[in-house]
């Protein structure tokens, strides 16, 4: 079976980038200064890929052996953190970025997360599970950290959404190869989760 393991470096970046983005919005939100937003950014880029690495037994965890990915959280941080702060407040304009930079970081964490679990040569039905732990976990512990109820414990289809894209990328590789099953299984989670938020959009004014 062909994966999308030429795509995983670029893609764990991104994830990285796009959570690291979603961690210093919400620092902002909840009125932490640049030093709380950087170690809540890191929290969040590196929390669902820790936990996914330990399941596998993957020691020293991604982030241990490669400093690329740090070097991109921290930079990320401080430039979200900085554009928030020239943001206007009122109408939830705050919490929509991050809500939709959330999004495409739940659905970039999922495919790499089953990929790593392909990797390491787990069960494809275990593979989807740990794409779910590796794509809701960084969101989970920056709204944990926030003293905020995290999106996985709302009605709002937040991990099942992510169950679902990685079976979709999954079932598609034996039929469209990497790339492709890649991609659909991107804008199943991706698309699914923006249509939630729009039916069902976050209350908040900050």
């Amino acid at each position: 079976m062909e994966t999308l393991s030429f795509l995983f470096v670029p893609l764990s970046l991104l994830a990285t980038a796009v959570m690291a983005a979603s961690a210093a919005i919400q620092a902002h939100r909840v009125h932490m200064d640049p030093f709380g937003a950087t170690v809540l950014a890191i929290a969040t880029a590196m929390g669902g890929g820790t936990l996914r690495d330990l399941f596998l037994g993957l020691t020293p965890v991604f982030w241990i052996t490669d400093s690329r990915y740090l070097a991109v959280a921290v930079p990320v941080a401080l430039i979200s953190f900085a554009l928030a702060t020239r943001m206007s407040s009122g109408y939830g304009r705050r919490l929509r970025v991050l809500m939709q930079l959330d999004a495409i970081g739940l659905a970039l964490f999922t495919l790499t997360g089953v990929q790593v679990a392909l990797d390491a040569g787990i069960t494809p039905l275990l593979a989807i599970v740990i794409g779910c732990v590796t794509g809701t976990a960084g969101g989970m512990i920056r709204d944990l950290l926030c003293n905020m109820t995290p999106s996985l414990l709302k009605e709002d289809l937040y991990a099942t959404l992510s169950l679902l894209g990685g079976a979709v990328y999954l079932v598609m590789l034996t039929y469209l190869g990497d790339a492709l099953a890649a991609g659909l299984g991107f804008a199943t989670i991706l698309i699914a989760r923006l249509l939630v938020l729009r039916i069902k959009p976050p209350r908040d004014s900050a």
